[in-house]
């Protein structure tokens, strides 16, 4: 009997296959909609992610309490030494460093002046933790031993009017006693990222040399972790963040450095399902109105097939089974569409560097990725939401007495 119903909705949705086909697209078109605003998603968040991270923040930070708030310089981090040599030993952890900060004021010999924040690392696990290497335009990245190199961004470097190789004084306050620091720099590299803010305000030199006019010893006021997977940073319940919560410290996660990104994540899945509903509640009109086109079309076949005794139900059923028909077809035609156009844009990304979302600037192209659960979830989700369409046209033909189905097809 089930054989006979599937012969039978095929060969009623083929006799028009204009309308079939019209039909069938629309439905298609919103389910490879689906497939790549999923793939899309997904590659923006890994895209966001890779950006907070990978460019500066890193997936944790350690601080002394208060810092991150005040940016006191005086605010180091307690037990260093104690906090590095277990961290060396945290199987989770990939890569660490160290940096200071500190707010300066740096001039050139043409007396244009700017405000900065001095930064001091050491190049050397710096480069696992940040892009600051990858991102030099001119010159190099603390190439040889010179204590007095410095890195600039290329639009400081614009509104100090410098070049490589030009000597640059920094003068920072330091922690204890507010004397004043001054030391003269050699510009050996210039860097450019997406961030505006990072190429005017931020300048880089050997973490010795930022202790010393600080005065701090060998303290510092931030390390840096990455974590061998970017999702251990979400999860809460690890004992690794009560471990290297104490001694006056605290341990953050990017989530909480960025918490605006985590939001946009929660916004960008809901407006997801916003998109799903409103393109399945438009696609549904289509649905219901292809299928009361076809059934006034053969409502003397109905007619004679309820005066012959057959039921209610079995109507219905050959509508749903139509439906269903329906639903193969444009499953077919939308996943080939789905998979076509977001291979396509998976291989060569979608070009949106320089935008600034949630106080993140997008560096690199976004790739949207393409998953298994894509291919069935929403596949499966439109067949179920065709079949709920064709309910209301297979209820009217159900009730639909004979002589009634007879007498509207004259």
């Amino acid at each position: 009997m089930i054989l006979i119903l599937i012969k039978l909705a095929w060969k009623n949705i083929l006799r028009n296959k204009r309308r079939t086909i019209i039909a069938a697209t629309a439905i298609s078109i919103g389910l490879a909609a689906l497939i790549f605003v999923d793939a899309y998603m997904i590659g923006m968040k890994e895209n966001m992610i890779k950006t907070a991270t990978a460019s500066f923040i890193g997936d944790a930070q350690i601080h002394q309490e208060g810092f991150r708030d005040e940016q006191e310089v005086t605010l180091t981090i307690q037990e260093v030494e104690t906090i590095t040599r277990k961290l060396a030993k945290e199987s989770i952890v990939q890569y660490f460093t160290r940096r200071t900060f500190a707010f300066g004021m740096i001039r050139s010999a043409a007396n244009m002046n700017s405000g900065v924040m001095l930064v001091g690392i050491f190049p050397g696990t710096e480069r696992f933790l940040s892009q600051i290497d990858d991102a030099i335009i001119e010159g190099n990245y603390f190439e040889g031993n010179n204590e007095n190199d410095i890195v600039i961004g290329s639009k400081l470097a614009e509104i100090l009017e410098v070049e490589l190789g030009d000597k640059v004084p920094v003068t920072v306050s330091q922690a204890y006693g507010g004397e004043f620091s001054q030391v003269g720099f050699r510009i050996s590299g210039i860097f450019k990222f997406a961030d505006e803010g990072m190429n005017s305000g931020m300048v880089f030199v050997r973490i010795n040399k930022a202790q010393e006019m600080l005065g701090i010893g060998n303290d510092v006021h931030e390390i840096a972790i990455k974590f061998t997977s970017t999702e251990i940073s979400l999860d809460k319940e690890l004992a690794f963040w009560d471990t290297y919560d104490i001694h006056g410290n605290e341990i953050v996660s990017w989530i909480d450095i960025l918490p605006q990104i985590n939001t946009l994540f929660q916004i960008s899945k809901y407006s997801k399902y916003i998109m799903g509903s409103i393109l399945f509640i438009v696609v549904a009109f289509g649905i219901i109105n292809t299928l009361f086109m076809s059934l006034y079309e053969r409502m003397f076949e109905f007619g004679v097939l309820r005066a012959v005794g057959t039921r209610p139900f079995g109507m219905a059923r050959l509508v749903i089974f139509e439906a269903g028909a329906l639903a193969v077809v444009s499953i077919v035609i939308g996943v080939i569409l789905g998979g076509i156009l977001t291979g396509i844009l998976a291989h060569y990304g979608l070009n949106f560097t320089g935008i600034e979302m949630m106080g993140v600037t997008i560096q690199e192209y976004i790739y949207p990725v393409l998953a298994v659960e894509q291919f069935i979830q929403y596949p499966i989700s439109v067949f179920i939401f065709t079949i709920i369409a064709g309910l209301y046209p297979a209820w009217h033909i159900a009730k639909m007495s004979p002589v009634d189905a007879m007498r509207q097809s004259f």
